[in-house]
């Protein structure tokens, strides 16, 4: 078992790799990088989304399953950091990236060890979890570098529902409740642009690794990295046994919360004025570090 859980993750680590050492050797300039990302979050990654959900059988209690186990887990993670926060008296600068560093996630790292590992019955769970979970982390990650109470929530809301992940997963579980089909032509297009997503993705996950500062900090980098790779796929597992939760269903969701946190969320924390080299940090080691725990977790877990 140990060998097919390498296997199929050995790509994902080698494309990581990939884009780190093509933006490290400065052989394509930062406007590629830059233009990649912008193709992948606007264009070829919801396209993905879109066909994933478009064609999917989903059923109302796995939707249900998955909105118990996550609204449940991260409701008490989010509660428990405000309260230490409180005790240790933590500046929003850093309570923001403390957040981020447990409740986002890789999504690009996800969908490719979910499509590598449960294929479409997989990604399809996944599908819904990204549903459920883009909009709520969101909000949480705002609110956590928020000074005032005052804070403008429909702005947020409407901020979100412009994202285009977010877009992709409507459009596509709307179209499959429509019961429309897609003309063959089109459709190919569409795999086509999707196939592109996940190596493109993957390397600027790679590109954007930073590794400058790492011992200014090395308590919050290591407790942010256990808690996120080892402490919530734990604490999932047990939710999903409390909850009698399908094999599965816990296998994506242990996984969906064994992934490391978003690269996304640096630009987030610069925005609102958090501690940007902490986050740079933190994201840069969970990474890499996840190539490891990714592989232990999943060896315990199928």
């Amino acid at each position: 078992m140990l060998h097919i859980i390498l296997t199929s993750l050995f790509p994902l680590i080698g494309l990581i790799s990939f884009g780190y050492l093509l933006k490290r050797t400065q052989w394509l300039s930062e406007d590629f990088w830059r233009g990649a990302e912008k193709l992948n979050y606007y264009v070829l990654f919801p396209v993905m989304l879109f066909l994933n959900l478009a064609a999917a059988k989903i059923k109302m209690g796995v939707i249900q399953d998955v909105a118990l186990v996550i609204f449940s887990l991260v409701t008490v993670v989010n509660i428990a950091l405000y309260i230490l926060r409180q005790i240790y008296q933590i500046g929003y600068a850093r309570f923001g990236v403390y957040v981020q560093s447990l409740l986002r996630f890789n999504t690009y790292i996800g969908l490719a060890a979910v499509n590598a590992l449960f294929q479409q019955q997989g990604m399809t769970i996944f599908a819904v979890v990204m549903v459920l979970c883009i909009p709520l982390v969101n909000v949480l990650s705002v609110l956590a570098f928020t000074r005032s109470h005052d804070m403008q929530i429909s702005k947020i809301l409407i901020d979100l529902l412009k994202n285009p992940l977010i877009l992709g997963c409507i459009a596509g579980g709307l179209f499959n409740f429509s019961g429309w089909s897609l003309w063959p032509g089109l459709e190919l297009f569409l795999k086509q642009l999707a196939l592109c997503s996940l190596p493109l993705g993957l390397m600027c996950v790679g590109a954007a690794l930073q590794f400058q500062g790492l011992q200014r900090d090395i308590l919050p980098l290591s407790l942010s990295t256990f808690g996120r790779l080892l402490g919530m796929p734990l604490a999932a597992f047990f939710i999903c046994q409390l909850f009698e939760i399908d094999g599965l269903t816990t296998q994506v969701l242990v996984l969906f919360f064994a992934l490391p946190t978003a690269s996304a969320a640096y630009v987030l924390t610069r925005v609102y004025g958090g501690d940007s080299q902490l986050m740079a940090s933190i994201i840069s080691v969970q990474t890499v570090v996840a190539a490891g725990s990714l592989m232990l977790v999943l060896s315990w877990l199928i």
